[in-house]
């Protein structure tokens, strides 16, 4: 279901993505499959092809995981999103997609564990150089970008020192060098910072924080510009289940909202600091 990205936040979280099957069922239906049924092998070819449109394979996508993706999508106000089996499969997917041996990378020194290791230990492995520098300063930003940077990669607010970052000055200067920027937006989630509007051209979230917010799933979503395929072939695609969890993202708002209001002991960095 198309929604208009004028609609409150609330309203497209209700509505967009929604597929129902001819059932007409309520929620979202689970669809536990692998592949999918063709009139013909002509059909078939079409569809993997991308000649014909439909689901072709699972770990392309399937209309449980399409439901998600699609939401997400017009929640972030992103041209395309892919849902993938977890948060740092997001993060992965949104750098490595982007670069090749030779190339380098600028990051925030502030970030979650597991995404400091994939910039700092993980990449150099591949012939990718990285730099971590102090998020905080736009002049080691600029220091920082040399002819072959090709990605800079930033969470904001930070887990879990909760460093806010300047998000659309820091896109200025990924813009300035050929760079594309990636935010890691799990704890603001859209409905209190929108990335693509500040000049991102990626975002990246793991569901089992304020997207599903009650701990049954694990789960992102990489809302983005331009949709790259390192998902599909790399087999880092979500499975039905939890995207069917993760798609429950109807009332996230009112989890942010409310949340630590009821649980106090939330506001504390420390219980922040989660898996992906």
């Amino acid at each position: 279901m198309s929604v208009s990205r004028n609609l409150h936040p609330e309203t497209r979280l209700v509505h967009a993505g929604t597929l129902r099957s001819q059932f007409g069922e309520t929620s979202e239906a689970l669809f536990l499959t692998q592949g999918f049924v063709y009139g013909s092998a002509e059909q078939c070819e079409a569809r993997f092809t991308g000649a014909d449109p439909g689901y072709q394979y699972s770990r392309f996508s399937n209309p449980t995981v399409h439901m998600l993706e699609t939401r997400m999508a017009a929640f972030e106000g992103a041209e395309a999103a892919r849902a993938t089996a977890t948060g740092m499969a997001a993060v992965h997917n949104a750098i490595i997609g982007q670069v090749k041996a030779g190339d380098h990378v600028i990051a925030a020194k502030a970030l979650f564990g597991s995404c400091r290791w994939v910039v700092e230990d993980f990449l150099p492995r591949f012939g990718v150089a990285s730099t971590l520098v102090n998020g905080l300063d736009l002049d080691e930003w600029r220091s920082a970008v040399r002819a072959n940077t090709k990605v800079f990669f930033l969470e904001s607010p930070t887990n879990p020192t909760l460093e806010v970052l300047d998000i659309s000055a820091i896109a200025a200067i990924a813009r300035e060098a050929g760079a594309r920027l990636v935010v890691d937006n799990v704890f603001a989630t859209p409905i209190y910072q929108s990335p693509l509007a500040l000049g991102a051209d990626c975002v990246v979230y793991s569901a089992t924080k304020h997207i599903d917010g009650q701990g049954r799933c694990l789960g992102p979503a990489a809302p983005n510009r331009t949709c790259d395929v390192a998902v599909q072939c790399l087999g880092a695609a979500q499975g039905s289940g939890d995207a069917a969890a993760a798609g429950g993202t109807a009332n996230p708002k009112c989890r942010r909202d409310r949340g630590p209001a009821r649980r106090p002991s939330q506001d504390h960095p420390a219980h922040l600091s989660g898996p992906r």
